[in-house]
């Protein structure tokens, strides 16, 4: 089986750090493709549409070498991509979709960005400095001890290919425009959130799982980047929900 692993805001692949690797362990015969939204990444040079339809159809021309069908793993705004193109996609292309901490129109905008996470967005994209820039995101995102060498290879990620304050504007703004069709577009999906999630309510995950009857599982204490706060955790509940 072929896996899409698809980032958030402003991010890479390389965000992922060991992620991909500890899937592979877990999964054996499974393959993961950690690819980037465009104007991130390989892509940094090219400019992001502001929607999420203009995200996807980029994203799916990326892939059109991998052979179909796909199970997509998606983490906030990556999220959006991947329900948006699991409700367009034919039947049978897309196989099992997991979400983690993502949100959509189904939610109110203060849940889908806690009033509390807007100001420090904001001086974000506005500082210069690129290593505090880098820092401070992990100190948002993460609700674990940030370390120097973790800093140190998100800033050197960013530097190497960095995004810019366009992309990072077009991609907030077709974020916070999302809205999904009614449309349920697979009978179950598998809904992952944070409840110490500083950006995105888990409430927003909590309306897809009442929409649409899929399954959620809630960690207690991560923050939004949940792979990166505890990657087992996540790996665990997709192997109980893959064998269900």
């Amino acid at each position: 089986m072929h896996w899409i692993l698809l980032r958030g805001l402003t991010r890479e692949q390389a965000h992922w750090g060991d992620f991909p690797a500890r899937l592979k362990d877990a999964f054996p015969g499974h393959q993961f493709h950690a690819v980037d939204l465009p104007g991130t990444g390989v892509h940094f040079r090219e400019d992001s549409p502001d929607t999420i339809a203009g995200i996807r159809q980029r994203v799916i021309r990326q892939v059109d070498h991998i052979p179909r069908p796909f199970s997509l793993l998606a983490l906030s705004m990556g999220g959006m991509v991947a329900m948006d193109w699991a409700q367009q996609a034919i039947e049978g292309e897309i196989q099992n979709l997991v979400l983690i901490n993502t949100s959509s129109g189904f939610s109110p905008p203060w849940q889908r960005m806690r009033p509390g996470a807007w100001p420090r967005i904001l001086r974000l994209l506005a500082r210069r400095e690129l290593f505090d820039r880098e820092r401070d995101i992990l100190r948002l995102t993460s609700n674990r001890e940030v370390t120097l060498e973790l800093a140190k290879r998100w800033y050197s990620t960013q530097r190497q290919r960095p995004v810019s304050a366009r992309n990072a504007l077009n991609q907030l703004s077709a974020a916070a425009r999302f809205r999904p069709a009614e449309k349920r577009p697979l009978p179950d999906a598998l809904l992952l959130a944070s409840r110490g999630d500083r950006i995105a309510h888990w409430r927003c995950s909590a309306a897809l799982e009442q929409r649409w009857q899929w399954t959620l599982k809630l960690h207690p204490d991560a923050g939004h980047d949940l792979p990166l706060d505890d990657p087992e955790w996540v790996i665990s509940r997709m192997h109980q929900w893959l064998t269900r």
